[in-house]
């Protein structure tokens, strides 16, 4: 599968990166890549993209990756919506020995429900006494 991403190039801590079409299971590096269709320089904002050959890349079937993606609605090459390219925050999973104390606190709290349930209707009838004398002296 093709996909276009960007392939960075440049010194430590001056980005710039060539768009090149590469297959996706196989690193761009050293210059593997299928074709070189864009670059971009995010310090100075330089692009340089080659709208027709991006075009044909994706009516052949190749994917850009969000960031690319991004670039190119930006550059109006195609249209659509942006895509997050944020990091997703990973879900914290709990201890094992929280989980085991969960199972005991479980069933205290069934039986506290019942509890709570049978209280409930007892709770219910005086209020709705209450209301109707609200009703009444007012």
């Amino acid at each position: 599968m093709l996909v276009i991403r960007l392939f960075r190039v440049g010194k430590k801590n001056q980005p710039s990166f060539k768009i090149v079409v590469t297959d996706k299971r196989k690193s761009s590096t050293k210059g593997r890549f299928v074709e070189e269709v864009g670059f971009w320089n995010p310090v100075t904002k330089e692009k340089v993209l080659k709208p027709e050959r991006i075009k044909y890349w994706l009516s052949v079937g190749a994917k850009p990756s969000p960031t690319v993606f991004n670039l190119l609605i930006s550059e109006k090459i195609i249209e659509g919506k942006k895509i997050d390219v944020h990091k997703k925050a990973k879900e914290k999973k709990e201890p094992s020995f929280a989980k085991a104390t969960e199972g005991k606190g479980e069933k205290e709290d069934l039986s506290s429900e019942a509890s709570a349930k049978e209280e409930k209707p007892k709770e219910e009838a005086p209020k709705e006494g209450k209301k109707e004398e609200t009703l009444k002296t007012e």
